[in-house]
């Protein structure tokens, strides 16, 4: 008598164009246990309920990884603060309840070391959620996450779905956005360095004081760590998140000022650098504590100096910067 074989799950992962979304499509590929399901934005738009609710009724999806989301740095939050809060919230609100209505088994929802409190204390812990103001420069994004959170947990209570949800650290990676205004820290310092460097610029100017304390990691450490906390069995996960969610970081940070440092290094920038003291600077000091995760088995594996060279090189390479060959690192 022939055994029958169980089907692969049928895996979406929404935002797979993306920086995470993208990792974490490699990581599934890598895998090669799951069928990957993806939709483009203008095959599906995820902020539409009705289309949201018709995907999710046809496709027969197992398990999601809501890694879409309108995201950008310090001066992208502050000049489109309204984009942020509406497009995260619908994004967030019409996948949950549709993937709850169509009985997806699993769903990892994928927040931000913003929601936390400006002045939490450091290393921030889990249960540091709702217990001081928001940093004002991405308080409308940071509400955003928040209510993904309260949403899952939300479901979870009510529906007894398992859905789960980490916070990661700063992020930077293959495939991250370069624009000079609306990108990441990271980015936007490679950016930044890359284009001084073509240009012959003897002096560049870094935005804020470059005292903050951040810590950074890379997407594909992120995408491990996704594809962890979704293998959990369901009573480990509970136990090791009873806030609802898993902090994910490099247990590592780094000042602004050194980071600047770094990345003229990576990209062969010879010139001198000044920070913009006018400009603001964020948080303070935003290292999460990740020891939670790090109980459960994973650990990161890229350390952020070899991170930085691979990803300016990826840049170059694919034309994602303007021309020029990514020097080695110094």
């Amino acid at each position: 008598m022939t055994e029958a074989i169980a089907p692969r799950p049928r895996v979406f992962v929404a935002g797979h164009r993306g920086m995470v979304g993208s990792a974490i499509e490699r990581a599934l590929r890598a895998r090669g246990t799951a069928d990957i399901v993806t939709r483009t934005h203008a095959e599906l738009d995820l902020c539409d309920q009705q289309q949201v609710q018709a995907f999710f009724a046809a496709q027969r999806i197992d398990e999601v990884y809501l890694a879409a989301a309108r995201v950008g740095g310090i001066h992208a939050n502050n000049t489109y603060p309204a984009e942020f809060i509406h497009q995260n919230l619908a994004i967030a609100t019409h996948v949950v309840h549709a993937a709850w209505q169509a009985g997806v088994r699993r769903l990892l929802f994928l927040g931000s070391s913003c929601i936390y409190p400006r002045l939490a204390p450091q290393p921030i812990r889990e249960a540091a959620l709702l217990t001081g103001a928001l940093e004002p420069t991405n308080a409308p994004y940071a509400v955003a996450k928040i209510a993904g959170i309260m949403l899952c947990d939300s479901y979870n209570r009510q529906y007894g779905t398992d859905f789960r949800c980490v916070m990661p650290t700063n992020l930077y990676g293959p495939g991250d956005n370069y624009h000079p205004e609306n990108s990441h820290v990271i980015p936007g310092l490679i950016r930044r360095f890359h284009d001084a460097r073509l240009a012959g610029a003897p002096h560049v100017a870094v935005w804020g004081t470059g005292r903050p304390l951040r810590e950074f990691l890379h997407a594909d450490d992120l995408a491990r760590a996704c594809l962890h906390v979704m293998a959990l069995p369901a009573p480990a996960y509970r136990e090791a998140a009873p806030a609802g969610f898993l902090n994910v970081g490099s247990d590592d940070e780094i000042s602004i000022g050194a980071l600047a440092e770094l990345v003229a290094r990576v990209t062969g920038y010879r010139g001198t650098l000044g920070f913009e003291a006018d400009k603001p600077d964020g948080t303070p000091r935003k290292r999460l504590d990740s020891a939670a995760i790090m109980g459960t088995g994973w650990r990161p594996q890229i350390p952020l100096q070899d991170g930085l060279r691979r990803v300016y090189e990826e840049a170059c390479r694919t034309g994602m910067l303007p021309s020029g060959i990514a020097p080695a690192l110094a």
